[in-house]
Protein backbone atom coordinates (compact mmCIF):
# COMPACT_ATOMS: atom_id res chain seq x y z
CA UNK A 1 0.00 0.00 0.00
CA UNK A 2 1.16 3.52 -0.79
CA UNK A 3 2.22 5.72 2.12
CA UNK A 4 -0.45 8.43 2.25
CA UNK A 5 2.04 10.97 3.59
CA UNK A 6 3.94 10.93 0.31
CA UNK A 7 1.02 11.48 -2.05
CA UNK A 8 0.86 14.64 -4.13
CA UNK A 9 -1.89 17.24 -4.27
CA UNK A 10 -2.20 18.58 -7.80
CA UNK A 11 -4.34 21.15 -9.56
CA UNK A 12 -5.78 21.42 -13.07
CA UNK A 13 -7.02 24.94 -13.66
CA UNK A 14 -6.77 28.32 -15.31
CA UNK A 15 -4.11 30.90 -14.58
CA UNK A 16 -5.95 32.47 -11.61
CA UNK A 17 -6.57 29.17 -9.81
CA UNK A 18 -3.10 27.78 -10.46
CA UNK A 19 -1.39 31.01 -9.43
CA UNK A 20 -3.39 31.21 -6.20
CA UNK A 21 -2.61 27.64 -5.23
CA UNK A 22 1.04 28.01 -6.17
CA UNK A 23 1.24 31.01 -3.84
CA UNK A 24 -0.23 28.73 -1.16
CA UNK A 25 2.63 26.28 -1.72
CA UNK A 26 1.34 23.83 -4.31
CA UNK A 27 4.11 22.72 -6.61
CA UNK A 28 2.42 20.24 -8.97
CA UNK A 29 -0.04 21.80 -11.41
CA UNK A 30 -1.40 21.76 -14.94
CA UNK A 31 -2.16 25.19 -16.35
CA UNK A 32 -4.97 25.18 -18.91
CA UNK A 33 -4.11 28.23 -20.93
CA UNK A 34 -5.77 29.87 -23.89
CA UNK A 35 -8.94 29.07 -25.77
CA UNK A 36 -7.46 26.43 -28.08
CA UNK A 37 -8.35 22.79 -27.37
CA UNK A 38 -9.26 23.19 -23.71
CA UNK A 39 -10.93 19.77 -23.70
CA UNK A 40 -7.78 18.11 -25.03
CA UNK A 41 -5.56 19.87 -22.50
CA UNK A 42 -7.79 18.85 -19.58
CA UNK A 43 -8.07 15.22 -20.76
CA UNK A 44 -4.31 14.95 -21.22
CA UNK A 45 -3.58 16.45 -17.79
CA UNK A 46 -6.07 14.18 -16.02
CA UNK A 47 -4.81 11.09 -17.84
CA UNK A 48 -1.23 11.88 -16.80
CA UNK A 49 -2.26 12.36 -13.18
CA UNK A 50 -4.24 9.12 -13.11
CA UNK A 51 -1.20 7.22 -14.36
CA UNK A 52 0.98 8.74 -11.62
CA UNK A 53 0.65 6.49 -8.56
CA UNK A 54 1.83 9.34 -6.30
CA UNK A 55 -1.23 11.48 -7.05
CA UNK A 56 -3.49 11.56 -3.99
CA UNK A 57 -5.74 14.56 -4.58
CA UNK A 58 -6.63 16.23 -7.85
CA UNK A 59 -8.11 19.71 -7.58
CA UNK A 60 -10.06 20.23 -10.80
CA UNK A 61 -11.57 23.54 -11.78
CA UNK A 62 -15.34 23.12 -12.00
CA UNK A 63 -15.49 24.64 -15.50
CA UNK A 64 -13.37 21.78 -16.85
CA UNK A 65 -15.30 18.84 -15.41
CA UNK A 66 -17.58 18.81 -18.45
CA UNK A 67 -14.65 17.72 -20.63
CA UNK A 68 -13.76 14.71 -18.45
CA UNK A 69 -17.08 13.95 -16.78
CA UNK A 70 -17.05 10.26 -17.73
CA UNK A 71 -13.58 9.77 -16.23
CA UNK A 72 -14.42 11.74 -13.08
CA UNK A 73 -17.60 9.69 -12.54
CA UNK A 74 -15.68 6.44 -13.08
CA UNK A 75 -13.04 7.45 -10.51
CA UNK A 76 -15.64 8.59 -7.98
CA UNK A 77 -17.63 5.39 -8.44
CA UNK A 78 -14.68 3.05 -8.01
CA UNK A 79 -13.80 1.27 -4.78
CA UNK A 80 -10.29 2.76 -4.85
CA UNK A 81 -10.13 5.75 -2.49
CA UNK A 82 -7.23 7.36 -4.33
CA UNK A 83 -7.08 9.72 -6.11
CA UNK A 84 -9.73 12.00 -4.69
CA UNK A 85 -11.04 14.49 -7.25
CA UNK A 86 -12.26 17.77 -5.82
CA UNK A 87 -14.06 20.32 -7.97
CA UNK A 88 -13.47 23.97 -7.13
CA UNK A 89 -15.34 26.90 -8.64
CA UNK A 90 -13.74 29.49 -10.85
CA UNK A 91 -13.71 33.19 -10.07
CA UNK A 92 -17.08 33.44 -11.82
CA UNK A 93 -18.84 31.29 -9.23
CA UNK A 94 -20.13 27.75 -8.98
CA UNK A 95 -22.57 25.75 -11.07
CA UNK A 96 -24.18 24.22 -7.98
CA UNK A 97 -27.17 26.14 -6.58
CA UNK A 98 -26.40 25.01 -3.02
CA UNK A 99 -22.66 24.40 -2.87
CA UNK A 100 -22.73 23.61 0.85
CA UNK A 101 -25.22 20.78 0.28
CA UNK A 102 -23.17 19.50 -2.66
CA UNK A 103 -19.94 19.23 -0.67
CA UNK A 104 -21.73 17.83 2.36
CA UNK A 105 -23.23 15.04 0.20
CA UNK A 106 -19.84 14.44 -1.45
CA UNK A 107 -18.09 14.08 1.91
CA UNK A 108 -20.85 11.80 3.20
CA UNK A 109 -20.49 9.58 0.14
CA UNK A 110 -16.70 9.56 0.35
CA UNK A 111 -16.21 8.87 4.05
CA UNK A 112 -19.59 7.41 4.95
CA UNK A 113 -20.83 9.97 7.48
CA UNK A 114 -21.63 13.66 7.86
CA UNK A 115 -19.07 16.20 9.02
CA UNK A 116 -20.35 19.32 10.72
CA UNK A 117 -18.20 22.38 11.31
Amino acid sequence: MTDLKNLDVTVIGNRELVTGLRLAGMSKFYLIDGEHDIAGQVKKALDELLEDKLTGIIILQEDYVQYVEDTVNRIRGSREPIPVIIEVPSKYGTKYPDVKAYYKAYIRKFIGFDVEL
